[in-house]
């Protein structure tokens, strides 16, 4: 299901020759943003020195907070010397904003989704790749304590013979912002909004990306939504098969009165055990991992555990030490083409 090929990577442009801290700019400053840039300057692997949104008066709150440049634009951020940008912008903008940072000349760190289809998201990673520049995206559950040993393990075969992955994220409320109900802006519903994270921690997982078949069904308000999907759905019950044979069930809704603020799991079950992650009472913010054998079940990981954000500073010390396009994020372009396939498209 990729869309891009296989191609010889472009011949990388000189690196710094020092480890100095990533110098970096942000756009789009709503509280996803701001959190993540508060994880990043606790951190201390990176300098923000210029941030920019649609709103001016929050641009020059937040850089008084951090010491940095507010701008009225993209534009304007990238005439900055920095050598990233971090965009949490509506999704409607990631992959144009993502296009002119890399065609700029710099490294990209974008919040989920990449963009709102696979044609777009493979424009993206081909820029990425033209100019030789860092792309990451913030699917932060691959950040939550034990996931990475767990799918070491999963890859070594620990699990046995994979069949089987569970995946579900309820999320009792819904986005506040009129944008994400248009899905021209949006891309989709739940699917895109919340879906996608486990989609990712899926293939992510597994290392498997190809899908043979799917069956999805997609409701807004009680009422089944038929493909071309147009409206965003609300709830969604998905059954996708990989092509080793793989079944993969996802559901995922916004106001599910499931008796809880939300649930959200991915478990994996293979021949000779599984695993699972769970949120811990309805929280958004608290997860456990366990390791099954039968009725058994062994503790990896447990809260408190600041995850959030993670990701970004990953992204931001591979930048520190000039890392450049990395061939795996031609996977962003797969996980993409597998919601495109949920909606129809």
């Amino acid at each position: 299901m990729s869309v891009i090929g296989e191609a010889a990577l472009v011949q990388p442009s000189p690196r710094r020759m020092t480890a100095a801290k990533p110098r970096l700019g942000f756009i789009g400053l709503g509280w996803i943003g701001r959190a993540r840039m508060e994880a990043l300057m606790d951190a201390q692997v990176a300098d923000v020195i210029a941030v920019a949104d649609v709103d001016p008066e929050i641009a020059e709150d937040v850089a008084q907070f951090g010491d940095a440049r507010a701008c009225e634009s993209l534009d304007g951020l990238l005439e900055q010397r920095i050598d990233g940008v971090v965009i949490a912008t509506p999704s409607a903008l990631h992959a144009a904003h993502a296009m002119a940072a890399l065609e700029h000349e710099k490294a990209v760190f974008c919040q989920k989704p990449l963009a709102r289809n696979a044609a777009e998201a493979a424009q993206v990673v081909a820029t990425a790749h033209a100019h030789d520049r860092l792309l990451g995206v913030d699917f932060s559950y691959r950040c939550v304590a034990g996931i990475e040993a767990l799918r070491e393990q999963i890859r070594a075969g620990e699990l046995g013979d994979l069949y089987a992955i569970d995946l579900t994220f309820h999320n009792a409320y819904g986005p506040e912002k009129a944008w994400f109900y248009d899905v021209s802006q949006s891309g989709g519903g739940c699917v895109m909004d919340l879906g996608v994270h486990l989609i990712d921690l899926a293939m992510w997982m597994t290392g498997r990306a190809r899908v043979e078949a799917v069956d999805a069904n997609l409701y807004q308000q009680g009422k089944r939504l038929l493909p071309p999907i147009a409206a965003p759905e609300d709830y969604a019950s998905v059954h996708y098969r990989l092509d080793d044979g793989t079944s993969v069930r996802l559901t995922c809704s916004w106001r599910l009165p499931a008796g809880a603020d939300a649930v959200i799991e991915a478990s994996f079950y293979g021949t000779r055990g599984g695993a699972s992650l769970r949120n811990v009472g309805g929280s958004f913010y608290d997860f456990t991992l366990d390791r099954h054998d039968g009725t058994r079940t062994r503790r990896l990981a447990a809260p408190p555990d600041a995850w959030g954000g993670r990701a970004l500073v990953d992204w931001a010390r591979k930048l520190a030490r000039d890392d450049r396009f990395d061939p795996q994020a031609r996977r962003l372009v797969d996980v993409a083409a597998i919601v495109d396939h949920i909606y129809g498209r």
